[in-house]
C-alpha cells in the first residue's frame, strides 16, 4: 500500500470531475473453486485499488460528492474468523489507514441505500457474476440493467485518470517489469529438448512467487507460438521447436509486467527462424522508436504491419503494394492482433472498464480482421504505459481458410506460405513508459537479439 496522501489526493482528483451523485466501488470478494473455503487467489477489483489500496475482500465504498463525504463498508472479523486467520483491523481501521473517514457494516450501508435515490448512484461495468449479484441485491437491476446503466461519465474519468501514471506507479510497474525479466531469462537458462512445457512453465511461475507477489496473468510458455494465447503446458519440448514465453510479474501493490520472448530449444536458431525472428525484431524496434507523444497508436501499428508485409514480400510470401496490402488487412494472416496495449494495475489496463474508451478515447474500433484486435489506437500521452509486441505468426488454420475463401490472393503467396505453415509462432515484448520527449524502456532489459538470446540459450547447457 502507498502512503494514504496518495490515495487521498486520487480521490479528490476524481472528485473535481462530478458536480453531484454517489460514487459506488465495489470490491471484489473471494470464489470457491470447488467450495467455498477453497478459494481461487485473491485479486482485488482494480480501481478499488487505485483509490482506496486496500486489498480485502468484501468491502464496498462511496463517495458522496453531494456531501463531500467518502465511506468504507465491510463487516468487523468475528472470533472464528481470527482463530482462521489470524488478527484483523477493524473496519474502521481499514478506513483510516486509507484517509477515509467514515465507515460502516454491509448492514448499514443497505440503510444507506434504501434511503438513496438509486438513478444518483453511479458505477463502473460489473465483469463478475458477484458484481451483478450485488447491483441485484443492492439496486434492484436485472443483469441487463446492471449492463446498461453502468454510468459512462464515471467510467471515463476513472479512465482518464487511470491512464497517466504518477511517479509511485511507474517505480512500482519498473519493479514488476524487472523481475518479469527475471522470470524469461529463468526458462532461456532451464528449458532444454525432453523437458515438458509444464516443467519451464513452472520454473517461471517459481520466480514471482519466490520475489513476494505472484504472476500477472496465466503463464503462455509453448512449443505452439502461433496461438497467441495458449495456456496448454502438456508438450515435450524437440529440439527443432522454438519455445515462446508470454508471462508477467505482478507485485503485491497489483501493478504488473508483461514481456515475451521467443527462443530456439536446441540454443541456436535455424536459417529460417533467423530470417522471420529478425524481421519481427526490427518491427519491434520501430514501433519503440515510433511511439511517441501526439502519435496515434493507430497509426503506430500500420506501420509495424507494413514492416512485416514487407520483410515477408523479401522472402517472397506476400506481394503487391504494401500500403493496399495493409489497408485491406492481408498482414493480419500473419499479424493478427495489436502491436500493443494499456498496462498499470491491468495487465489490460482497465479492459473491464471498455476499450473504446481506455484505448480509443471515445472513438469506435474497426471491425477488421486483425485490426479489431488492437486494444490501443488513441493518440499517446506522456505517463501512458504500454506493451509493445509485434509478431509473426503462422497458423495452418487460418491459412487454410483464406486460401479456400481467395482472401487478400492478390496479396499473399500461398504456395511460398504454405512452406511454413509448420514455423510455429515469434513475439518479443517490452514495456514502455511515453515520456514528454519520446519513450523510455522499463525495468531491466531483455535478451531480443539473436545473438543475446543465443547467448543466453548457452548457459542452459553448461
Amino acid at each position: 500500500m502507498f502512503n494514504k496522501e496518495v490515495y487521498i489526493k486520487r480521490r479528490e482528483s476524481l472528485k473535481s470531475k462530478f458536480n453531484s451523485g454517489k460514487l459506488l466501488f465495489l470490491g471484489n470478494d473471494e470464489c470457491g473453486i470447488n467450495y467455498a473455503d477453497n478459494t481461487y487467489f485473491y485479486r482485488q477489483d482494480s480501481s478499488f485499488l487505485y483509490y482506496f489500496g486496500i486489498s480485502q475482500p468484501n468491502l464496498v465504498s462511496i463517495i458522496d460528492i453531494d456531501e463531500d463525504k467518502e465511506y468504507i463498508y465491510g463487516d468487523d472479523p468475528t472470533i472464528d474468523s481470527i482463530v482462521w486467520t489470524g488478527s484483523q483491523p477493524s473496519i474502521k481501521d481499514i478506513a483510516e489507514s486509507v484517509g477515509v473517514k467514515y465507515s460502516g457494516s454491509l448492514s448499514e450501508f443497505q440503510k444507506v441505500l434504501q434511503k438513496t435515490d438509486i438513478g444518483r448512484i453511479k458505477y463502473l461495468p460489473p465483469y463478475r457474476a458477484e458484481h451483478y449479484l450485488k447491483l441485484k441485491k443492492f439496486l434492484n437491476y436485472s443483469v441487463e440493467e446492471a449492463d446498461t446503466n453502468a454510468d459512462r461519465e464515471f467510467i471515463t474519468a476513472i479512465a482518464n485518470q487511470r491512464n497517466i501514471k504518477s511517479e509511485e506507479e511507474i517505480e512500482e510497474i519498473e519493479k514488476a517489469v524487472s523481475v518479469t525479466a527475471d522470470m524469461h531469462l529463468a526458462a532461456m537458462h532451464y528449458a532444454r529438448a525432453g523437458m515438458t512445457e509444464a516443467m519451464v512453465t513452472a520454473k517461471v511461475h517459481e520466480v514471482a512467487l519466490s520475489t513476494g507477489g505472484n504472476i500477472a496473468f496465466p503463464i503462455i510458455g509453448t512449443i505452439n507460438g502461433q496461438f497467441l494465447h495458449n495456456h496448454y503446458h502438456g508438450n515435450y519440448l524437440k529440439t527443432e521447436d522454438m519455445f515462446l514465453l508470454d508471462a508477467g510479474y505482478e507485485t503485491p501493490e497489483g501493478y504488473a509486467g508483461d514481456m515475451s520472448s521467443t527462443f530456439p530449444v536446441s540454443g541456436k536458431f535455424t536459417e529460417q527462424q533467423k530470417e522471420i525472428y529478425q524481421i519481427t525484431l526490427e518491427a519491434h524496434n520501430k514501433a519503440i522508436e515510433l511511439s511517441k507523444p501526439g502519435v496515434k497508436f493507430k497509426d503506430v501499428h500500420l506501420q509495424v504491419g507494413g514492416m512485416i508485409f514487407d520483410g515477408l514480400k523479401a522472402l517472397g510470401l506476400t506481394k503487391g503494394d504494401t500500403k493496399e496490402a495493409v489497408a485491406n488487412g492481408a498482414h493480419a494472416l500473419f499479424f493478427p492482433c495489436g502491436t500493443g496495449h494499456l498496462m498499470g494495475l491491468d495487465v489490460h489496463d482497465m479492459e473491464n472498464l471498455g476499450e473504446e474508451i481506455v484505448g480509443y478515447g471515445g472513438h469506435p474500433k474497426s471491425k477488421q480482421f486483425g485490426l479489431k484486435s488492437l486494444r490501443l489506437a488513441r493518440s499517446l500521452e506522456p505517463g501512458f504505459v504500454l506493451t509493445i509486441e509485434p509478431g509473426i505468426y503462422f497458423i495452418p488454420e487460418l491459412i487454410d481458410y483464406w486460401e479456400e475463401n481467395k482472401i487478400n490472393s492478390n496479396f499473399i503467396n500461398y504456395k511460398e506460405v504454405n512452406r511454413y505453415r509448420e514455423f510455429g509462432g515469434i513475439r518479443n515484448e517490452e514495456n514502455i513508459l511515453i515520456t514528454k520527449t519520446g519513450n523510455r524502456i522499463l525495468g531491466k532489459p531483455l535478451a531480443k537479439s539473436i545473438e543475446e538470446v543465443e547467448k543466453e540459450r548457452e548457459k542452459a547447457f553448461k
